[in-house]
């Protein structure tokens, strides 16, 4: 008779291959035929994630890995960083739109589509596609990334080999109400090269995306991503970064609405002194579910890593915050920080943290923090007394919270942008 354990693991190869059964690989060269091939073997290998997992256990898997989408309303994407110079690619339910994009070129960097390097039999991205994805499946599996590798049939590629003239800004719009994304991009700055990246928009009922970057020696990364509005919309987003010797990734995300969001970000410091922040800030109401999963692995001597992470939850919001600072034997002198705090509006949201430090080495500094609580009284009353409407009040104290993480975005326009879209948010919510 089988145990226990092996009824569970031959229900999930079930699941797994029920999903798989009558999906075939994009057609490519031998390039991304390979990494498409090696991701279904992890898939199949692993499985599909289900709220008995260790880090699925606060979000409920089953909406992101049914066989169809549930349907979501289509909205229309609001206007943000509108005064940015930026170089704009649009995306419609995870298709590339050529006519609503901008010319690539004006970003001064190397862009492709990849639906079409995918047709190469050689090509710069086989060193990024789908490698930093299988390195950060250990030792946590992350297999709706590796499902996004293997099965995603478009994306923009970017090589930066100096300083992008403009940011580069993905958006991505949604035209039907079952529509089901599965977008794959790839970023290589080499050696001290820098480049801004942003993300917007609403995109599909369900949208399964990854983003690689790997950032040579010297090299900066800034990356800014705005999701919201289509409430909706069911999420998994990954992030998977390798750090170079005196580079830097920096990446901040802003999440307002959503039934279901799940971001993950998994992050190797493989250089001295490299430097990784990842931060974000969440706004959920009523129905609303968000989750930041974050691993950052030390790997190199005197890194820098921060994490820093803001909830404010009303109405029965849920917002999930797992994070892992990981720090080697030879990762001397690491600089580790992490923080996840919450503001629960009113007493039916739930904030669910799970700090994590793992250290091998022992000349390190390294903390982590988790709060959560409500609305200072006495500085809501301060502000009260001296006339200021009780909604505008809140508002101006939930900002106040969120600040610290809003600060981790380098260029002020961007923050200045992102913190409009809170507050414009705050007030159409009664602070």
């Amino acid at each position: 008779m089988a145990t226990r354990s092996e009824q569970i693991a031959h229900a999930r190869a079930e699941t797994t291959e029920a999903w798989l059964s009558g999906r075939g690989l994009p057609a490519g060269g031998a390039w991304a035929t390979a990494a498409r091939r090696a991701a279904l073997e992890r898939v199949q290998s692993m499985g599909l994630p289900e709220r008995r997992d260790e880090y699925w256990k606060y979000t409920d898997p089953r909406s992101l890995t049914a066989p169809e989408p549930l349907p979501a309303a289509v909205m229309e994407a609001e206007a943000l960083f509108d005064g940015i110079d930026r170089v704009k690619l649009v995306f419609v339910d995870g298709r590339f739109d050529a006519a609503a994009s901008d010319d690539p070129a004006l970003a001064g960097v190397e862009i492709e589509r990849l639906a079409d390097a995918a047709t190469a039999d050689i090509h710069w991205a086989r060193d990024v596609y789908g490698v930093l994805e299988a390195r950060g499946q250990t030792p946590v599996p992350r297999t709706l990334a590796a499902l996004n590798t293997a099965f995603a049939k478009d994306g923009i590629l970017i090589r930066v080999t100096g300083k992008a003239e403009r940011p580069v800004s993905l958006i991505y719009l949604h035209d039907s109400d079952r529509s089901d994304a599965t977008l794959h991009h790839c970023v290589k700055l080499e050696p001290g090269a820098e480049m801004t990246l942003l993300e917007q928009g609403p995109a599909a009922a369900r949208v399964n995306t990854v983003l690689e970057v790997e950032v040579a020696d010297g090299a900066r990364f800034h990356h800014v991503r705005a999701q919201g509005r289509d409430h909706e919309r069911r999420a998994a987003t990954h992030i998977f970064a390798r750090v170079g010797a005196e580079a830097a990734f920096k990446s901040f995300t802003a999440t307002v609405n959503g039934q279901l969001t799940r971001n993950e970000c998994v992050i190797e410091l493989v250089g001295r002194e490299g430097v990784a922040h990842v931060a974000g800030a969440a706004v959920g109401d009523g129905d609303f579910h968000q989750d930041d999963t974050v691993f950052i692995t030390h790997a190199a001597e005197a890194c820098e890593s921060r994490q820093v992470y803001k909830k404010v939850l009303r109405n029965g919001a849920r917002g999930v915050f797992q994070g892992k600072i990981y720090v080697h034997k030879e990762a001397q002198l690491t600089d580790g920080y992490q923080i996840s705090q919450s503001l629960l509006l009113d007493e039916d949201s739930q904030f669910l943290a799970k700090p994590e430090l793992e250290i091998y080495a022992d000349d390190v500094k390294c903390s982590h923090g988790s709060t959560s609580g409500a609305i200072d009284p006495v500085a809501l009353f301060y502000l009260r007394a001296r006339g200021i409407p009780h909604e505008q009040a809140q508002a101006l104290l939930v900002l106040a919270f969120l600040a610290e993480a809003l600060e981790e975005i380098e260029d002020e326009r961007l923050a200045e942008d992102i913190r409009a879209r809170l507050d414009n948010w705050l007030m159409r919510h009664g602070g």
